[in-house]
């Protein structure tokens, strides 16, 4: 659905993207994680035609950017960070509005509208003006107008920001359900909503790509965790012996069991080589697993790292 290939934009001195390449495929859900001023509005607003790259190509569903931009536009359904909204129409005269500029047909004007409505929980607001709602609401209604001819792709900047948690919470359940049938790519800076949402994710910081890989594998490492009923003797020695061992730290649990990290050399698990050395030694094992980490953690190595 998606191919960026070698992206890059700058603003005078500033250089806002350098060489960013992804793809993404029909009907995922794909996060893009960055801390403020990362590039995701950038690559967005290249990706939506909005903003002309400095260099690289841009393809959204086999067209290029540049030169099919408003058939493109008619495949993607966006919600901007600041949805420009018209506070004194009501949510139903905006959808009405919105539909006939997006050329929805007709004949299939008031079902559009009616499914939009329904999906994104309008139905009782619908003769209120727009200046009256909630930002919860009114997130809704930028979330209506963007699915309202069914896109094939629909980009979301930012769309909980702002919202309280109950909001929060319905915004999520509507963006899982949509991804049933759309490509979604979804931008924000906050881990949760994409650890929520997300089964893979793009982190972008400072106009540059560090990760793109499902959760499930970035969580996923090289090491092992090894708990004990009782100290052992030359362990770290003997583990350190073994083939793809590259590290054994002792973690400190405050006085509770023995805690190891084993470092791995690949990405072979090691976890059996392990396990058949506690059994020959009879070690009182009380737990051995893969080791796991955070989007939290793998988000700041990444950001602190140069």
């Amino acid at each position: 659905m998606i191919t960026v290939r070698d992206l890059s934009k700058s603003y005078r001195t500033v250089q806002a993207l350098k060489g960013v390449s992804f793809d993404i495929g029909a009907n995922e859900i794909v996060g893009l994680l960055g801390p403020n001023g990362a590039g995701k509005t950038t690559v967005i607003k290249t990706l939506t035609g909005y903003l002309q790259p400095g260099g690289g190509r841009v393809t959204v569903d086999g067209l290029d950017v540049l030169s099919h931009r408003k058939e493109i536009q008619t495949r993607i359904g966006y919600l901007p960070e600041n949805t420009p909204l018209y506070p004194e129409l009501s949510v139903q005269d905006y959808l009405k509005m919105m539909a006939d500029l997006r050329q929805v047909p007709p004949d299939r004007r008031d079902a559009a509208i009616s499914e939009a409505v329904y999906a994104t929980g309008l139905t009782d607001q619908l003769t209120r003006p727009i200046g009256q709602l909630s930002k919860g609401y009114r997130q809704r209604v930028g979330l209506a107008q963007a699915i309202l001819a069914k896109p094939k792709l629909l980009i979301l900047d930012e769309p909980t920001i702002g919202l309280d948690p109950t909001q929060v919470v319905a915004m999520r359940d509507l963006i899982r359900r949509l991804a049933d049938h759309t490509t979604i790519l979804f931008s924000t800076h906050i881990l949760s909503e994409v650890e929520a949402l997300c089964d893979r994710v793009i982190i972008l910081i400072s106009g540059e790509i560090r990760a793109d890989a499902r959760l499930s594998d970035l969580a996923t490492t090289h090491n092992a965790i090894l708990v004990l009923q009782s100290e052992i003797p030359d362990l770290e020695r003997e583990i350190r012996n073994l083939p793809h061992i590259r590290e054994v730290e002792a973690i400190d649990q405050g006085g509770s069991y023995p805690t190891f990290r084993i470092l791995g050399e690949n990405g072979d698990d090691i976890c059996p080589a392990i396990f058949e050395l506690a059994q020959q030694r009879s070690w009182p094992l009380r737990e051995l697993k893969r080791d796991t980490q955070t989007l939290e953690t793998i988000f700041n190595r990444l950001a602190t790292t140069a």
